[in-house]
């Protein structure tokens, strides 16, 4: 008898975790590690505010996080890598604007619908970007810059953080309004860009302004416009491409935090929460800051409105510019 009850007791014990509910299990989240997908290089700027984000967050949920760099295709390998992941909180990551607002328009068949397929957290910054330059060109402006691609055709490259990437369509933009003929050489994030770029392998960029301050600062790269609408607080004295006569070049570029769909209620709840209270502390604050980046937490729903506003305006940008992702 006491065989048999000691088997039942076995049973029940191994059982016992089955039947709880899902809710006291989200209650417990997170109980180990989380994987934090960032869909670019290490070193980037998605790279670095990752690191900021979950340096955070680990100390407010009490769980460390583990960056995982899938960088692909401009940035959509990383997020399609979350989508395939367990909807059960321990694999997150960013989205850049690419994956969910413009590679829509540029390929024939996205790998996953991001309105079905994702559970979208909350937006995390937004980065203005700013054109950059070898210094060895001469060239103090971007009208010269301009006048020097129109005088010698298709000899001036400019690097990007992927095809389709926002970094990829304002030099198509630029190409567009100014007129001119660039030759896009496409990267596998922004890192490996400016690398080549200081190495003088390309001639120009459009990235975000964190990634090239260093550079800028240091005489190795001149500023010739930054792509938003209102001039950077990290470069006062840099031009809007509007100031300089070229106002439809704009090109701001933003990262969010999405899971895969099917997340339980709780947990992207409680995911939510941590990173808006984290991104909205003085000190993540300041941290984004010095990168001239702005904290920018919402509710999902605002982040939902967001991504299809963004849509409505890179849409009609990837057919007037004919950019295709094959």
């Amino acid at each position: 008898m006491s065989t048999r009850m000691d088997r039942r007791v076995a049973i029940a014990a191994l059982l016992a975790p089955l039947l709880v509910p899902q809710r006291l299990w989200a209650e417990d989240y997170p109980v180990r590690p989380i994987k934090f997908v960032v869909p670019f290089p290490a070193g980037g700027p998605a790279d670095l505010f990752a690191r900021l984000l979950t340096n955070r967050l680990a100390a407010d949920l009490g769980q460390p996080f583990v960056i995982e760099n899938r960088a692909g295709v401009g940035g959509l390998a990383g997020v399609e890598a979350v989508v395939k992941s367990t909807p059960d909180g321990y694999t997150i990551g960013l989205s850049s604007s690419s994956a969910l607002s413009i590679y829509p328009f540029m390929v024939s068949r996205m790998p996953f619908d991001w309105s079905k397929d994702l559970t979208l957290l909350t937006l995390v910054v937004r980065v203005p970007e700013v054109l950059v330059v070898l210094p060895s060109l001469h060239l103090s402006t971007l009208q010269e810059l301009v006048d020097h691609a129109r005088a010698h055709p298709h000899t001036i490259s400019f690097g990007s953080a992927g095809t389709g990437s926002i970094t990829h369509l304002a030099g198509e933009l630029l190409k567009t309004e100014a007129k001119i003929d660039l030759v896009h050489v496409p990267y596998r994030g922004a890192n490996p860009a400016v690398n080549d770029l200081l190495g003088g392998h390309i001639h120009m960029a459009v990235l975000d302004v964190p990634i090239l301050l260093p550079h800028i600062r240091s005489g190795a790269l001149k500023a010739l416009a930054v792509t938003s609408r209102e001039r950077s607080a990290a470069l006062p004295d840099v031009l809007t491409t509007a100031e300089a006569g070229f106002k439809s070049v704009l090109s701001d570029n933003w990262y969010g935090l999405v899971a895969p769909a099917g997340l339980p209620a709780s947990v992207a709840s409680k995911l939510a929460t941590a990173t808006i209270a984290a991104l909205r502390s003085a000190e993540l604050k300041k941290q984004f800051a010095a990168q001239d980046a702005v904290t920018s937490p919402s509710s999902a729903e605002e982040f939902a409105a967001f991504v299809v506003t963004e849509q409505a305006k890179w849409g009609p940008i990837v057919a007037a510019t004919g950019a295709k992702l094959e």
